[in-house]
């Protein structure tokens, strides 16, 4: 067997367990939680009072106008400074949430903006409040276009999280480093690395296209629903 193809299958099992117990984890955690920011600040921002809309607004040009990596560095490294120690793992979890936030507030903006002004009419005309206009009318509708850049966002998280590695949290990135420091092998470990990355990106951009096309196929988010 080739010394190369031995040394990627002895590695795999570390690789693929480090992706499981930490890659998958933060990938998962970040996208709801900053799903979750995304929305709000979304909101805030569309029907929020005009502090909130600057402080919404604010929120979004930092974190889209810097670098993941240094924003990570300044929550893991700078925070210590003012009294605030926060494990490798809390520090990427709260890094990459506030990041993917950012991002996904202003194509949820966009989403319901494009949702046409006679669909809110329609609510009100049948008896909706406006939390009932937005929960059953307004967000499923506005979900349909939002998905493909969502589902964009989310794979792209699945390899910026190789990122966290530069603050020691050990998942798959780090674990092909350390493999790199005892074997002297980094083109080695580092294609593999590549591959699983790839491996994980295709499988998921396969699922984002299954997706689209059941949408598609049903006519719309609100009929993919039920």
């Amino acid at each position: 067997m080739p010394h190369w193809l031995q040394l990627m299958l002895e590695s795999l099992p570390s690789l693929l367990w480090a992706a499981l117990i930490f890659t998958v984890p933060l990938t998962l955690l970040s996208f709801v939680l900053g799903l979750t920011v995304g929305l709000g600040a979304a909101l805030g921002r569309l029907f929020g009072p005009r502090p909130l809309v600057a402080v919404v607004r604010f929120y979004v040009w930092i974190f889209r106008g810097t670098p993941l990596l240094v924003q990570l560095f300044l929550i893991f490294y700078g925070l210590p400074s003012l009294g605030i120690l926060l494990d490798a793992f809390t520090a990427a979890l709260i890094g990459f949430t506030l990041n993917i936030g950012a991002y996904t507030s202003e194509i949820i903006r966009a989403a319901i903006g494009s949702v046409p002004k006679g669909q809110w009419e329609a609510a009100y005309s049948i008896g909706m409040t406006w939390s009932q206009a937005m929960r059953r009318t307004i967000l499923p509708q506005a979900g349909r276009v939002a998905v493909p850049p969502l589902s964009n966002t989310f794979i792209s998280l699945v390899k910026d999280t190789s990122l966290a590695a530069a603050i020691t949290v050990p998942e798959m990135f780090q674990a092909a480093q350390r493999i790199v420091a005892t074997s002297y092998e980094p083109l080695i470990l580092y294609v593999e690395a590549a591959i699983l990355y790839l491996a994980m990106s295709s499988v998921l951009s396969a699922l984002q296209t299954r997706l689209e096309e059941r949408l598609n196929r049903y006519g719309g988010f609100l009929e993919a629903r039920s």
